[in-house]
């Protein structure tokens, strides 16, 4: 289920109407409505505080670096049980736009050193960048304490379940070795 654009957060900033000597803040702190959106386009079950701080800043004539604080708690269903687990997040957040970035109409490429260099854009939607930031750092894997998987067998109704030595497809070469060999003494 897609979260609808009218509840995310936007907060969008133009590069040409900002200052280019000195540093521009920003906080955003998402209301309720928008982290319940938040929490359906990452596919999470909840939200439960966001806060972004950061500055955008001018390097150079041409260039810009974000650096910004993340701040979360978020609630994920556990991948073992499906109990809700409830995260604390902080991360910081570094970005650099870049002018002279060439761009890349491959269909495959490799991808560079430093993941941090994004080609500069007219204007930028720090909240975008907030919601990326937010999926990355999230649990790949959340665990409720205790929550471990025992012994699981999968089978079709009436079927026998197959066995851990059953699925391990050279498990039978080592004795069929054996029997070659006796049969040649």
């Amino acid at each position: 289920m897609e979260a609808p654009l009218a509840q995310l957060p936007s907060s969008l900033l133009r590069f040409a109407d900002l200052p280019t000597r000195k540093a521009t803040g920003f906080e955003l702190i998402p209301t309720a409505e928008q982290r319940k959106a938040i929490a359906q386009l990452l596919n999470i079950v909840a939200v439960k505080k966001l806060r972004f701080t950061g500055d955008l800043a001018p390097q150079g004539r041409k260039d810009w670096t974000l650096n910004a604080s993340l701040g979360a708690t978020v609630v994920q269903s556990c991948v073992v049980s499906l109990d809700p687990v409830t995260t604390r997040i902080d991360e910081n957040v570094s970005r650099r736009y870049m002018s002279d970035i060439a761009e890349i109409e491959a269909a495959e490429i490799e991808m560079p050193e430093d993941d941090t260099i994004d080609p500069l854009p007219d204007s930028l939607d720090v909240a975008q960048v907030m919601i990326e930031a937010l999926s990355l750092a999230l649990p790949a894997y959340p665990r409720v304490p205790g929550a471990d998987i025992t012994q699981v067998n999968f089978s079709a109704p009436g079927a026998a379940p197959m066995t851990d030595e059953q699925a391990k497809p050279f498990a039978g070469l080592s004795s069929l070795k054996e029997a070659l060999e006796k049969k040649d003494k």
